[in-house]
């Protein structure tokens, strides 16, 4: 069905636009009759060449889906059924991408389907535990409390990964930065003081023969060095994408020093924070630890989380093998532990994840501030190291010209 874009004016005399589905023009004047807006031009929509080149279409963000989940909310809350609150979604949306698949959506629960199921289908924009909890709010008859609950939980998700994100950021961003400007030294700079410490006919210091020395090594390999450091990263890439190799890395990326804390609080502020929500949801224990070993992102937390799950299907507690697991501190598992004898587990979980959501806030903080002197006093260190070690010889030969 064609899209047109029209144009009108209100009861108000106030100018409005949009766009609508309609079989032909004649059907969308008489649309916005029935609303009260006297069309002043209709015209179809321009077909776009790349719309079914994925490539060329905007991505749906996580900020996408959680305005969604906010307007859907308050729509259900309203009392408006379903469709009609896709269809009002729809008619807004400004990204493309989201806006099809809305219309998708809205088809399929007009079909037959329910919304769970129609949201199955866009795994990519729409996860397990998306699905699960939007299936848990249709059997309970509580959509719009699910909704509120999965925004909240969204918010709260993608400011964790913003600050992770941050706090990498930085001493990645520095080190390139390093790496190019030594290199461009290296490589530039030092073979034009090379060759006028060829003319003065004296031994170099110790200093300066080590950094020319290395100005010719990256020089004469460059090549090299560019083959084998690209061979490296694809190398690299390999081996992460194979099991052992993700489990490895992951692994390691737990018990490094610093950043390895930061990521374990990370990981139990997820976890606890997504069993929350999705147990006060109404979704089974089992089968919200299935879902939350998925995407815990890290490979050593996924399998004691299985664990876990394996050890609650004997009939055992959940705080006894997450402390055998060595990645949830005791007193987390202390926690839990009183959350299962009280009965209370969903609240308790929800307590330890806003805990874990400071400790985060802390710990970005503390290791900002740790780095920031720590990376100045690399970078001075390495860049002052080779302008002092080029200035060695003339600071030596004007010591002997003053003897």
């Amino acid at each position: 069905m064609p899209i047109y874009l029209w144009e009108g004016k209100n009861r108000k005399n106030e100018i409005r636009k949009g766009e609508m589905e309609a079989p032909d023009e004649n059907v969308v004047k008489a649309n916005l009759y029935r609303q009260k807006i006297t069309p002043i031009k209709v015209k179809k929509k321009p077909k776009d060449l790349f719309e079914n080149v994925s490539l060329f279409q905007p991505k749906v963000t996580e900020k996408d889906v959680i305005i969604f989940c906010r307007q859907f909310s308050t729509m259900i809350d309203a009392g408006l059924p379903i469709i009609q609150c896709l269809d009002i979604l729809h008619a807004q949306q400004e990204n493309v991408t989201f806006k099809k698949i809305i219309k998708s959506v809205k088809d399929s629960v007009e079909s037959g389907e329910t919304f769970a199921d129609a949201l199955k289908k866009f795994p990519e924009q729409f996860d397990d535990l998306f699905v699960n909890m939007i299936a848990a709010g249709e059997a309970g008859g509580i959509l719009d409390t699910i909704l509120q609950r999965l925004s909240s939980y969204m918010e709260k998700a993608a400011k964790l990964k913003a600050q992770v994100k941050g706090a990498m950021t930085y001493p990645i961003i520095t080190l390139i930065i390093a790496a190019i400007v030594v290199s461009v030294i290296l490589v530039f700079v030092i073979p034009v003081f090379q060759e006028m410490f060829t003319g003065l006919g004296s031994d170099l210091p110790a200093m300066t023969k080590a950094v020319v020395g290395a100005s010719n090594f990256i020089k004469g390999h460059i090549m090299y060095i560019i083959v084998g450091l690209g061979l490296f990263i694809f190398s690299f890439k390999r081996f992460l994408k194979t099991p052992k190799g993700r489990e490895i890395f992951d692994d390691l990326i737990l018990k490094a020093p610093v950043f390895g804390l930061l990521l374990r609080k990370v990981a139990v502020a997820k976890f606890t924070t997504t069993m929350g929500t999705m147990m006060a949801s109404g979704v089974s224990i089992l089968e919200a630890l299935d879902i939350v070993a998925k995407t815990s992102g890290n490979k050593t937390v996924e399998k004691a989380i299985y664990r876990v799950r394996a050890a609650i299907s004997e009939g055992r507690t959940m705080a006894e093998p997450l402390e055998q697991s060595g990645v949830f501190p005791s007193m987390v598992c202390s926690m839990i532990a009183v959350g299962e004898s009280t009965g209370a587990l969903d609240t308790m979980l929800g307590k330890i994840g806003e805990f874990y959501d400071e400790e985060v806030d802390q710990a970005v903080d503390n290791l900002t501030s740790m780095i920031e002197p720590f990376m100045l006093v690399f970078l001075g260190v390495v860049i002052g190291g080779l302008v002092v070690s080029m200035y060695l010889p003339i600071f030596k030969m004007a010591g002997a010209i003053g003897g």
